[in-house]
């Protein structure tokens, strides 16, 4: 038999990323005691390389190659870029964390590298295996990552919970795929929309599948009710990895839902928008109240997230499909405010958590709300930034989570969704109390703690970076909806 022969160029990256994993795991083998620093470095150069990679073959044009399971467009160039960045940030923020427990060992980058190659295959999968294989590559790495402190009955138990429940989201979303192949007959994702006019389509057995595929989506988003794990792995895992976990996957997951709803299942728009409102429903509401109660910084922002997710959904929601005579898609501009929340969320959450780790020293660890009092005397220059992420989640302007909601709820006010719009800002009014609490504490507590805070320079300027970009692009928030917004719409067409 022959077989054609795949173009290889769309998913130069991913060849790049898997490779330079293979050469982290051979430097590691091979590294003498005195080059502790090889890996780290490795996979700094790995993730500014991939960057590189992908700017350099981005296009207009829509690309798709291994038979039509792996697509490039400008969707998934936006959000690769994205992911390196942020990776990139998460590495050098948790380096220092990592040292002074002694868990800065190769496998932890070898295995952050794999769930990169994880989401990157999320992002430009356009076929059900190869977005199960993303998904799973990603999820096995945090698996063993959360686990990475063996020593640590806590993050031990946190991991078990997150594989046991994580094992279960993926049989509610292979028994979903494998009743939309039943229904379609192809695991194309793009042809199972062109497969939904066909009148010999099972659509009972479809909307059968979909409920299962969004069970499956919302468990690895984290939104109520399949929020289980959020806050147990967030508190149980290392600091480090729960940087990890709360900031680049949102991306792949933002990317999963457009892949398989938007791109897949258009014109079951209605069935799985209604879905969606229900969960975004409940986890605004659950995870604004349920945040104020916590007094560890760690679960706070895993109610935080629950909150955040439900505001992208929002997004989803009011992304209005139209079928029109001719069969042409309409898509609206809040799927690109859903986008644009997503990045934003990602850029805070990296932030909170990098401030978090700066405070933390060998044998302590900076998780409690009491540790945050009295900071801005430690350090006034990393209380600000803390403040302005904590400003910027509560949507108070001109940072740019206050841009990320108000581009959300003006999208959910023309969808005609008007009370919901109203719920959406009385409980984040409601949330806001959580997040000024911590400004509170580091303004005007006594500090219980008066040791300076010790960190590399190159993770004091990333962070302040980091912030300054909160701060920068909630000022100049246009250029980023656009990029959104016109990379979304190129992807559809």
């Amino acid at each position: 038999m022959n077989f054609p022969l795949p173009d290889f160029f769309p998913a130069s990256a991913e060849i790049f990323v898997l490779v330079m994993a293979c050469v982290v795991l051979l430097a590691d083998l091979f590294k003498s005691e005195r080059q502790g620093w090889l890996p780290y470095l490795l996979t700094l150069a790995t993730l500014a390389g991939a960057l590189a990679i992908q700017v350099g073959t981005a296009g207009a044009d829509t690309t798709l190659t291994f038979s039509g399971m792996f697509v490039d467009d400008r969707l998934s160039d936006v959000l690769k870029s994205c992911l390196y960045i942020t990776v990139f940030a998460v590495v050098v923020y948790s380096r220092d964390y990592l040292m002074a427990r002694g868990l800065e060992r190769g496998e932890y980058y070898l295995l952050v590298l794999f769930a990169t190659l994880g989401m990157q295959v999320m992002i430009s999968a356009n076929h059900f295996l190869t977005l199960y294989l993303g998904l799973e590559l990603l999820s096995l790495a945090i698996y063993a990552l959360v686990a990475l402190d063996r020593e640590s009955a806590r993050s031990t138990e946190a991991a078990m919970k997150y594989f046991v429940l994580g094992a279960l989201a993926s049989g509610l979303l292979l028994y979903g795929m494998s009743m939309i192949y039943g229904a379609t007959g192809t695991l194309e994702i793009s042809a199972i929309a062109r497969k939904l006019s066909d009148p010999a389509t099972n659509m009972d057995v479809l909307r059968f599948g979909l409920v299962f595929l969004v069970a499956g989506l919302a468990f690895k988003i984290g939104v109520v009710p399949f929020h289980m794990w959020i806050p147990d792995v967030y508190h149980g895992a290392p600091t480090a990895i729960t940087l990890l976990i709360g900031s680049a996957p949102k991306l792949a997951g933002f990317s999963m839902a457009i892949r398989l709803l938007v791109d897949g299942l258009p014109t079951l728009a209605v069935e799985w928008q209604q879905m969606l409102m229900m969960l975004a429903v409940l986890s605004i509401a659950l995870g604004n109240v349920v945040a104020i109660a916590q007094t560890n910084v760690k679960r706070m922002l895993a109610y935080s997230t629950i909150s955040h997710m439900g505001f992208m959904l929002l997004g989803l929601v009011s992304g209005v499909i139209e079928l029109r005579a001719s069969g042409d898609i309409q898509l609206s501009y809040a799927f690109g405010s859903a986008m644009f929340y997503t990045i934003a969320y990602v850029l805070m959450s990296a932030a909170a958590f990098g401030v978090l780790l700066l405070l933390t020293r060998a044998g302590v660890e900076a998780e409690t709300l009491d540790d945050l009092k009295g900071l801005n005397r430690r350090s006034p220059w990393f209380a600000a930034v803390l403040m302005m992420v904590m400003f910027s989640m509560a949507g108070i302007p001109f940072f740019i989570g206050f841009f990320a909601k108000l581009a959300v709820l003006q999208a959910v006010v023309a969808a005609g969704y008007l009370y919901t719009a109203v719920f959406a800002v009385m409980l984040s009014l409601i949330g806001a109390f959580f997040y000024l609490r911590v400004v509170k504490l580091m303004y005007f507590d006594e500090p219980l703690d008066t040791a300076p805070l010790v960190a590399s320079s190159e993770m004091r300027a990333l962070l302040s970076v980091n912030a300054l970009a909160i701060a920068v692009i909630g000022l100049m928030p246009q250029s980023l909806l656009t990029l959104c917004a016109t990379a979304l719409g190129q992807a559809m067409k």
